[in-house]
């Protein structure tokens, strides 16, 4: 097969079959986490970086525990067998809501038979292509949400960015931070690498915590600095995530160098998992 399964409540089937209840908070209110991991030849790729920020998240939001490792993996097995041995896993962990109105969440400890467990996992082939990039001017990430640091379902703002993006003439949109540096893109972080030495901006900017951005520091390939809107010159840019790596040619119009092996640099931080 090679084909999107899912799975939510011991059910396997196409996207389009499963259903959640109208109630669920991730539904409603955007209240849940998720995380998009690699599967290569059968192997979901740094599962326990991203099983530990899926952890990290629900615990921000005040959430129970997402589902285990031991959970997870004979589940993943068994996807794989259904669907692809190379595609995209994306794991949901939701706040059911249990019908209740309004956005208050409970203040007694969480309980995990309260919340809502779902995955599919897709094909997928990563990409290393060039991309035109457009600086947004309508939205910032905050540097000083805590929600900044967690992949919520809230996905809104990146939306709007990468369509002022398309409407600019480019492909991809950039994000601020409300500090006024650079930030991340829409879907991914960025990484320039400025005479001779990758660069990434640092978490106080509001970016995500991406797994490959942690191996790039980890592996000391890249370290965190400032990044200004303007490229320098000689800069190289790339947008790196878990599924692909590509790489800027310009920004708001600038040309930059796309003289970067990206998929060499993406390809050697999988080969270490933590």
């Amino acid at each position: 097969m090679n084909e999107t399964i899912a799975w939510i409540n011991d059910r396997w089937g196409q996207p389009t079959e499963l259903s959640l209840p109208l109630s669920d908070r991730g539904l409603q209110l955007g209240d849940g986490v998720f995380e998009t991991v690699l599967v290569r030849n059968g192997q979901p790729q740094l599962l326990q970086a991203h099983h530990q920020r899926w952890c990290d998240g629900a615990t921000v939001l005040g959430m129970a525990p997402p589902p285990t490792l031991e959970v997870l993996r004979p589940l993943i097995a068994e996807a794989v067998q259904r669907s692809c041995s190379d595609g995209a896993l994306r794991l949901n962990w939701s706040r059911d809501g249990a019908g209740a109105r309004g956005i208050q969440v409970p203040l007694d400890e969480p309980d995990p038979s309260e919340h809502r467990f779902w995955f599919s996992l897709g094909p997928h082939t990563p990409t290393f292509n060039t991309e035109s990039t457009w600086i947004s001017r309508h939205e910032r990430r905050n540097a000083n949400s805590r929600l900044s640091h967690c992949k919520t379902f809230a996905y809104g703002q990146a939306i709007q960015a990468r369509q002022e993006a398309i409407l600019a003439g480019a492909d991809e949109g950039l994000l601020l931070s409300t500090t006024g540096e650079l930030c991340c893109g829409s879907t991914a972080n960025l990484l320039v690498l400025r005479q001779g030495q990758w660069l990434t901006p640092p978490l106080s900017s509001g970016c995500l915590p991406g797994v490959m951005r942690q191996q790039l520091l980890e592996l000391g390939i890249a370290r965190e600095q400032h990044i200004d809107p303007t490229p320098q010159p000689g800069d190289k840019w790339l947008l790196i995530n878990s599924l692909d790596c590509r790489v800027v040619s310009e920004v708001n119009h600038q040309a930059l160098s796309t003289a970067v092996e990206a998929k060499e640099l993406w390809a050697e931080l999988l080969t270490t998992d933590h």
